[in-house]
């Protein structure tokens, strides 16, 4: 990703952001090799560090689900929430088709196609975390946003839909 994509990804996170009246926190870093480092450099746990998934239905259409760090996307349980037989998880190329992201900085703000947001009911679990860690759309840049504030800006569905990795 050049400079110009890099700008133009976060112009989209931010602009979306304060039309949904969301409060974030885009925070520079350097390269990151794993889960740990990601969130260290955002000062949160792993766990409060959550992976965006673009995830297909069997119709052809998308939704994102939002699953903490530790934990992994369960299939049936997403199926079951759904209602349906069939999901997929589409490559790189269909998942930048449909947010304009590449992987590994997809997040749900200002992404090319608005989807429905689900997001993994563990997230809200006592304590609940001050803030939540995203992809921000840029290598660059992690996100930082409070967990119900994603849910009301997004209308976002709480589901239990990860398990323990």
């Amino acid at each position: 990703m050049n400079k110009l994509q890099s700008d133009e990804a976060l112009t989209r996170v931010t602009l979306d952001a304060s039309r949904r009246n969301i409060p974030i926190e885009l925070v520079p870093r350097d390269k990151v090799k794993s889960l740990e480092e990601a969130a260290e450099a955002l000062g949160i746990q792993p766990a409060n560090l959550l992976k965006t998934l673009v995830i297909k239905k069997s119709d052809d259409t998308f939704v994102f689900a939002l699953i903490p760090g530790g934990r992994k996307l369960d299939w049936a349980k997403l199926r079951s929430q759904l209602g349906v037989n069939k999901l997929s998880l589409p490559d790189s190329g269909v998942a930048w088709d449909v947010t304009r992201y590449e992987s590994g900085t997809i997040t749900p703000f200002g992404s090319h196609s608005v989807l429905p947001v689900y997001i993994d009911a563990s997230v809200f679990e006592e304590p609940v975390p001050e803030h939540i860690g995203l992809g921000s759309g840029d290598r660059g840049h992690g996100l930082l946003v409070h967990p119900q504030d994603l849910v009301t800006g997004f209308d976002a569905t709480i589901a239990d839909i990860s398990a323990p990795e």
